[in-house]
Parts: structure tokens; C-alpha cells; sequence
């Protein structure tokens, strides 16, 4: 299992050594302590959730308060997508910023995301399954959204396709309002949440 960082602190893209053979083939999907190796800390998984989407779904982009907030390890079950990891955290030398992995069911690679990121994705296939590992569990009153075609973020959507967004995810605020509105982490008290100060 091959982990490497991506250009936004606290987030990894996972690649797994397949073992193909005439049954098909065998991997390891997730690892917690070699996760740990890069993170300081395993990683306390207490809730899975699955996704099946149609193709153009986004959903996203969504974050949670710190404390707890919520990381988030992600990967294609069926079909493919497109991750986002967008740096929601003030203060961030990389708030903004914007990492895209492809997620399928060739390289089967995974995203690792720590807690404070958002997290977006776009099915580029029907019936598109995403798994996602969380390290804390759904928190309505704690869980917020900015909304995914805001400009100023610039999700890269493929053109072509017919984009399709929740109600929830249309009424989201840009991401100016959301900080405006003081919603928004901090990258000093992600720093504090997870050791690093």
C-alpha cells in the first residue's frame, strides 16, 4: 500500500497493491497503521457510510465543527468519481486550495481526509458507489456546506455532464458567505485538535 501526501495538510491519496488472479482479485482497502505512520495517530473509524449515485450527482462540498469534526476516508466501490478535497481551514497556508483524485475501480486508490477539510465528489458513472470511513459520527447541528459550483472554489466538474444536486447542497452557502458567517474551521484549532501545536 502506497501512501502520499497531497498538496493540502492533513489529506493522502491511498493506492493498494492488487493481487490479481483466475478469481478475480484481492486487496487491502484500508490499513489504520499505516495510516497512523503519516498521520501521528490512527485514525478512529466509528461510522461508514455508503453512497450510490447517479452520473453528474455532486455531492458536497461538506464539513464539520472542530471539535470533533469528522475525517473521512474514501473510495469507489462501483463505478468512478472524482474526489475533492477543498482546504476550508482559516488561516491555512493553503486555504482555497483544491486537490482531485480520481477514484475507481481499477487503481482502487483511496482519499484520506483529516478533520476541518471539505469533501466533495462527482460520479462520472450511474450506480457510482463511494465508501467513505468517518472518525466521528453524523452530527446535524455540526455538520455545514458550502455550495459545490461556487466560483471562487472551482470545482473542475467534466464538461458534458448533467450536474445533479441535493436541495441541501443547492441551498448551501458560497464560500465568502460561509465565512462571513463565521462557519467555517480554523486551521490553529486543527492544529490543536489534532496534536499538532
Amino acid at each position: 500500500m502506497q501512501i502520499e501526501p497531497l498538496g493540502i495538510e492533513g489529506a493522502y491519496v491511498i493506492t493498494p497493491r492488487q493481487f490479481p488472479d483466475d478469481r478475480g482479485v484481492f486487496l487491502e482497502s484500508f490499513r489504520g497503521d499505516l495510516l497512523a505512520e503519516h498521520l501521528g495517530h490512527r485514525p478512529d473509524i466509528v461510522q461508514t457510510n455508503v453512497s450510490v449515485s447517479s452520473r453528474g450527482t455532486v455531492r458536497g462540498i461538506h464539513f464539520a465543527d472542530i471539535p470533533p469534526g469528522q475525517g473521512k476516508y474514501v473510495t469507489a466501490l462501483t463505478g468512478s468519481l472524482i474526489d475533492y478535497v477543498v482546504d476550508l481551514r482559516e488561516g491555512s497556508p493553503t486555504f482555497g486550495r483544491v486537490e482531485e483524485v480520481l477514484l475507481d475501480t481499477s487503481a482502487r486508490r483511496a482519499v484520506y481526509l483529516t478533520e476541518g477539510l471539505g469533501h466533495a465528489f462527482c460520479a462520472l458513472e450511474d450506480g457510482t458507489t463511494a465508501m467513505y470511513l468517518c472518525t466521528a459520527a453524523y452530527n446535524p447541528t455540526g455538520e455545514h456546506g458550502i455550495h459545490p459550483l461556487d466560483p471562487e472554489i472551482g470545482l473542475s466538474i467534466p464538461t458534458g455532464l448533467d450536474v445533479t444536486l441535493s436541495a441541501k447542497d443547492e441551498a448551501a452557502p458560497t464560500l465568502a458567505e460561509a465565512r462571513g458567517a463565521g462557519l467555517l474551521p480554523t486551521y490553529a484549532g486543527w492544529q490543536e485538535h489534532v496534536g499538532r501545536t
